[in-house]
């Protein structure tokens, strides 16, 4: 039974409720073909709600929050909020938080319906994470994740729209300066004119998920590097094949497979989307799956053990 009266687990509540409202919202706009400033509120209100949760169990339990899976999981919300948030500001559509929204409410709605009381609790670090790596590393990874989640989500949404148009949008090895191809159209006897287009849905969709997923690939690999270094300093092994390590090596060998489709290959639209839709899968499996299984090193958040 949740403990309403505990200020963290209320924000946590607090956050929901308004990812639960923006939810159909942000649908109804998407019907309409509207943008909505409410929406945008809604769920920056909710990203401070958790900004607040996390600074108040800072604050209570004298650590970093991120030690158990109830924290972990309401940091990746705010995560995902904020990516939200900065996604949106670079295009205002109503497509992205109706993309977005479910993954931050779902996080939130995990943790706070889902685990049991005990690990909703503040409880002492392990051994293994007392140290300065904390933040350094595990905030590092689970932003990764945030800007992966919501840059796959958005390629998911790639498959569901314009599906009969091909794309044919460029864009620079960062992910930006997205431009079509010049074409010259005749504009009288002897006069030529330079013409452009718009950018389709499916285009501004296609471009917003491969640059989210290059920052979420760039804060990935620094957090396995991170991670590296403090492995060695607390266990004696830069790798150990630990189950959470090599499903974080499969996730990013997914992503780096992504970004060479899109860099080498030029692929763009509907295929890289799906690979992208795959390492959607596997930061599943590799962020929830190894905790559910309770082995490993990484394994201290799982909450179905004895």
């Amino acid at each position: 039974m949740l403990c309403v009266n505990d200020p963290v687990v209320g924000l946590g509540l607090g956050a929901f409720a308004l990812l639960l409202l923006v939810l159909p919202l942000s649908f109804w706009f998407l019907s309409g073909g509207r943008n909505s400033a409410a929406v945008r509120f809604l769920v920056a209100a909710a990203n401070l709600c958790l900004t607040a949760q996390l600074v108040l169990r800072w604050w209570d339990s004298g650590h970093f929050p991120i030690s158990n899976l109830y924290e972990s999981l309401c940091f990746l919300a705010w995560g995902c909020t904020l990516t939200q948030l900065l996604v949106e500001r670079s295009w205002p559509s109503p497509l992205v938080p109706a993309a977005a929204t479910p993954m931050g409410l779902g996080c939130v709605a995990f943790a706070s319906f889902a685990l049991p009381d005990q690990l909703q609790q503040a409880s002492p670090l392990v051994p293994a994470l007392r140290s300065s790596w904390l933040v350094m590393h595990v905030s590092v990874i689970m932003l990764s994740y945030a800007a992966l989640l919501v840059g796959s989500l958005l390629s998911l949404a790639v498959l569901f729209t314009d599906r009969d148009q091909g794309l044919k949008l460029r864009s620079s090895s960062i992910g930006s300066g997205g431009f079509r191809q010049a074409r010259l159209v005749s504009d009288g006897p002897g006069a030529m004119a330079l013409t452009s287009t718009e950018f389709s849905i499916s285009e501004q969709l296609d471009s917003l998920s491969y640059r989210t997923i290059t920052v979420g690939f760039l804060l990935l690999s620094v957090g396995l590097v991170s991670g590296a270094v403090w492995a060695n300093e607390a266990w004696g092994s830069w790798w150990s094949w630990d189950p959470k390590e090599t499903w974080a090596l499969i996730c990013w060998l997914v992503y780096a497979a992504y970004l060479h489709t899109r860099l080498i290959r030029g692929w763009q639209g509907r295929r890289p989307a799906i690979v992208a839709v795959v390492g959607l899968v596997v930061i599943a499996v590799c962020y929830i799956g190894v905790n559910l299984l309770g082995i490993g090193l990484h394994s201290y958040g799982w909450f179905l053990g004895s």
